[in-house]
């Protein structure tokens, strides 16, 4: 039995590899072609290919150009104010009190002393301090050396003691140069040639005069602030800034004409939201200079000047029409009971033409009535 073989047949290009993906395509007479697997590409391995700004074809017979669909740009944070970062507040180095009462104490017992050596304290201070005979050594240069250096002990000694008190503190600097915060109580000494400015640490209230602001559709306000803030940092409060009390005041100032206020008579929501607000405004700009502002809440908002007039109108404009609405309502109500009653209970027989000009006549009677009534 012969067995036919039959030939191996030659590679085609389509068996050698897999058969090339159909590339699908949108197209409607809008836009242009754009292939499907382009829209919904996600491979990691063939990382991002930059795409130029989609383009919108023009729609035909409109004669309208191709527009460019521009992503909107996003709004830069306002960069907040900076101080020199090397300036912040450390403890600066005092001694207790008792060891400037001890030196002012030497000083004093020197120059007694020296008076003594030179002859010149008087005879009761003699007894009195039970020393012996004076020496009666004179007035010399050893003499004056040694005044000069006991006197300057006593200065640096007395000239040094301070009392600390509870919130407040001492930024002390030599020189220009800032050395150090002292916020220690009781008493301390501190060296006399540094220069102290004496600053409030403690919890404040401070109550603005009237400020402009505006609420959200852009009504002018006038609204007084009570601010509730501490100085935390000494150093940044007092070096960092002329006036901190005066900076604070511009933040709150600043921060009214940016941050919308509610109207007087506004919901108890929409006004804490409106304190939240200008809280964090005004503690974002006070933080650089050393400040901790706590609250800012508006204690009084009303109209400004050249709005009060026109809101006072309009008010009463909308009192009076809603005064009308009242009226007519209960007029209306009154003569429809009126002629409901004179034909349910057969007093009247009453056609068309009869029924309108019924409730002509009682409109006008009551709303005669009612105006009368009317203040």
């Amino acid at each position: 039995m012969s067995t036919t073989t039959t030939p191996p047949t030659p590679p085609t290009p389509e068996s050698e590899g897999p058969a090339p993906r159909s590339v699908r395509l949108i197209q409607n007479e809008a836009t242009t072609e754009i292939p499907v697997h382009l829209l919904f590409r996600d491979d990691p391995e063939t990382g991002a290919v930059p795409l130029s700004p989609a383009v919108v074809g023009r729609r035909q017979g409109t004669g309208e150009q191709p527009r460019l669909r521009r992503p909107a740009a996003a709004s830069r944070p306002r960069p907040a104010p900076q101080v020199d970062p090397e300036l912040a507040e450390r403890p600066a180095r005092v001694l207790p009190g008792a060891a400037g009462v001890l030196a002012g104490a030497c000083g004093v017992a020197g120059c007694a002393v020296t008076s003594w050596w030179a002859g010149t304290l008087p005879p009761l201070a003699v007894e009195a301090l039970a020393l012996p005979a004076q020496a009666g050594a004179g007035l010399g240069v050893a003499q004056w050396a040694a005044y000069a250096g006991a006197g300057a002990l006593g200065l640096f000694g007395f000239g040094g003691l301070a009392r600390g008190r509870t919130g407040r503190a001492w930024v002390l600097g030599l020189f220009g140069r800032y050395r150090g915060t002292v916020r220690r109580t009781g008493l301390m000494w501190v060296n006399p040639l540094l220069l102290r400015r004496r600053v409030d640490v403690r919890l404040r209230h401070w109550r603005s005069e009237p400020m402009a602001a505006a609420d959200g559709s852009g009504v002018a306000l006038r609204v007084v602030a009570l601010v509730v803030w501490r100085v935390r940092d000494t150093a940044r409060a007092t070096l960092g800034v002329e006036d901190h009390e005066t900076y604070l005041r511009e933040c709150v100032e600043a921060a009214l004409v940016r941050v919308p206020v509610e109207q007087p008579g506004s919901p108890k929501a929409s006004v804490d939201a409106a304190t939240d607000a200008l809280t964090r405004v005004v503690a974002a700009d006070a933080a650089p200079v050393g400040l901790e502002v706590f609250s800012v809440q508006p204690v009084r908002v009303e109209y400004a000047p050249e709005v009060a007039a026109a809101m006072h109108r309009r008010r009463i404009a909308a009192l009076d029409a809603q005064h009308r609405a009242s009226v007519l309502t209960s007029v209306v109500d009154s003569v429809e009971d009126t002629v409901t009653r004179l034909t349910m209970r057969g007093l009247v027989e009453l056609d068309d033409y009869e029924r309108k000009a019924l409730v002509k006549d009682l409109t006008v009677a009551f709303c005669s009535s009612r105006g009368e009534q009317a203040p």
